[in-house]
């Protein structure tokens, strides 16, 4: 662990701790909607925040289980008739991952058009608090981290919320809207010009009164019952504690459908976690990118070592990592802090985080939810044109009204056909030439610039190392999508921390989609642009004809 990450500790600290106390519940969750034990899913969170944190490259992202995966697991256990044998396959699924990963499958991250991941961030914003409105009116029959549109028990997000007016609870409503006050006030910029609010988070504080509000309500009519509490499993001493993880039974590894699950889950897992990573990088302030490659070998391994001791499947995942940004997460610090507090909690005070009414955790993922898919963002799309907007809200019904990785393909084949229909028989080229000894770099790019060229660009820009000069000669472009700016915009800002000055050709001729504010300070003027094209022999390093 790089020791540079103890120097956000300030930030990283409070942030882990908000994370924690979300992933807890949707960890139970996860592993009940699984049908696998309890303790299952928080061995995957322990496994998701230490071990594939240690090894990963991204700074906010947040591993668990997945709800994506919960269908595939509970037909799975059933389909195989023992937990045990199931692990055999989360084994397997973490090797394939980890082969994946060795052969640079993580590229396929990098040709999610950016209208499809805003439109994922968004459904997911809106599913969270659909689907949390139940659970803050204290009707938890839907498990915890459940973002399917079709429930287990024949509902779906919608019936849900008429289902609920018959099962209201008095007690979780009061503590609900008390803890969404409090949240709301937290936000304000009056409250953080005030010290003690800016080092205590309110999720803790809605934590913390929501624990006060169960006992103060206990045997009156208000009372909020054990089954509308957290439920970590309880062990009476350390070896009970131990005696909650289970072995895989390998005896069951010639299995060919534990192969096909194995293979099946490490597809689903990879995508699930390529997608995350994408949209944690769209939310990231510092515009920081994720080796997509390392963060496949990462979660690889994770999985590998989840299955060796009894846990679900891991995958990185949106609800944690964008808690993990909200909450003021600097770097891996906070993930990995939350997995140790995961760790300590269902250790030490199993009986502590049970006394959590389900309606603080509500709270809080409402609030997170509201944020990920809020109003502005509909409208900023829009003003993109239609081009950007469509594959958007195409993508937000389609994940809202199936599940995530349907909804994601539907909006990909309309993305796709877009980009197609208006760009299939326009030529593309790059170059990039560099002068090593001055750091000294540019990058031309010609006619049509389209997502599908994005994989390659953001390789190009990866390369520019820190303190260099680098020159973007759009000179000869005729039309550049709005991927490729972004990619630009965001390089722009990630260069800030890393000293990299950058300069721009005139971008008067081409449409800026919604970035010249954000873009025109980096155009350089005609002489400028000569200067620059001959002031050093520039070598060509890479030159591409599609």
């Amino acid at each position: 662990m790089n020791k540079d990450l103890f120097k956000n500790l300030k930030a990283d600290a409070p942030a882990g701790l908000v994370v924690f106390l979300v992933a807890v519940p949707l960890c139970l969750g996860i592993a009940l909607a699984s049908g696998a034990p309890l303790f299952s899913g928080i061995i995957a969170g322990m496994v998701g925040g230490i071990i594939v944190t240690t090894f990963s490259g991204s700074s906010l992202g947040v591993s668990g289980p997945a709800a994506g995966l919960a269908v595939i697991v509970l037909a799975a256990i059933e389909d195989l008739g023992s937990f045990e044998i199931f692990l055999v396959a989360v084994v397997i699924a973490g090797v394939i991952q980890i082969v994946l990963g060795i052969l640079r499958a993580g590229i396929i991250g990098y040709y999610f058009p950016t209208s499809v991941i805003k439109g994922m961030l968004s459904a997911i914003g809106i599913i969270i608090f659909l689907k949390q409105i139940p659970h803050a009116f204290g009707y938890d029959a839907d498990p915890e981290g459940d973002l399917g549109f079709v429930q287990a028990d024949g509902e779906n997000t919608f019936s849900e919320l008429i289902n609920m007016l018959d099962f209201i609870t008095p007690g979780a409503v009061i503590i609900s809207f008390v803890s969404l006050a409090i949240l709301i006030l937290w936000e304000q910029k009056f409250m953080k010009k005030v010290k003690i609010f800016q080092i205590v988070q309110g999720p803790l504080v809605v934590v913390i009164l929501g624990i006060v509000f169960g006992k103060i309500f206990a045997g009156g009519n208000f009372e909020i019952t054990n089954d509308h509490m957290v439920s970590i499993p309880v062990s009476d001493d350390f070896s009970g504690f131990i005696g909650q993880f289970s072995l895989p039974d390998f005896s069951a590894i010639t299995n060919p459908e534990v192969w096909i699950i194995g293979i099946t889950m490490a597809i689903v897992a990879s995508l699930e976690t390529l997608l995350c990573v994408e949209a944690t990088d769209k939310l990231d302030p510092q515009k920081r990118v994720t080796p997509t490659n390392k963060e496949l070998r990462a979660q690889g391994i994770g999985n590998i070592v989840s299955g060796l001791i009894g846990g679900l499947p891991v995958t990185q995942v949106i609800v944690r990592s964008s808690a993990n940004i909200q909450s003021g997460g600097q770097t891996r610090m906070s993930a990995l802090i939350h997995g140790i507090l995961i760790f300590l909690a269902a250790l030490a005070i199993p009986n502590v985080m049970n006394m959590i009414p389900l309606a603080s955790l509500a709270a809080i993922l409402l609030v997170v939810g509201y944020k990920l898919a809020k109003p502005a963002l509909f409208k900023d799309m829009y003003k993109k044109g239609l081009l950007q907007f469509v594959p958007f809200v195409v993508t937000v019904l389609a994940i809202v009204f199936t599940d995530l990785l349907v909804g994601i393909g539907i909006g990909m084949a309309v993305a796709v056909f877009n980009i197609l229909v208006t760009n299939l028989k326009n030529p593309y080229i790059l170059k990039t030439t560099h002068d090593t000894a001055d750091k000294h770099y540019q990058i031309a790019l010609s006619e049509q610039v389209t997502f599908l060229n994005k994989a390659q660009i953001l390789r190009e820009l990866n390369k520019v190392p820190d303190g260099a000069e680098l020159y973007i000669d759009a000179s000869k472009t005729v039309f550049i999508e709005h991927d490729v700016l972004e990619i630009i915009a965001d390089f722009k800002e990630n260069a800030k921390y890393r000293n990299i000055d950058i300069k721009i050709s005139p971008l008067n001729h081409l449409d800026l989609n919604g970035f010249t504010q954000s873009l025109e300070q980096l155009v350089v003027g005609t002489d400028e642009v000569q200067q620059i094209s001959t002031a050093k022999q520039l070598k060509v390093i890479t030159s591409i004809d599609k």
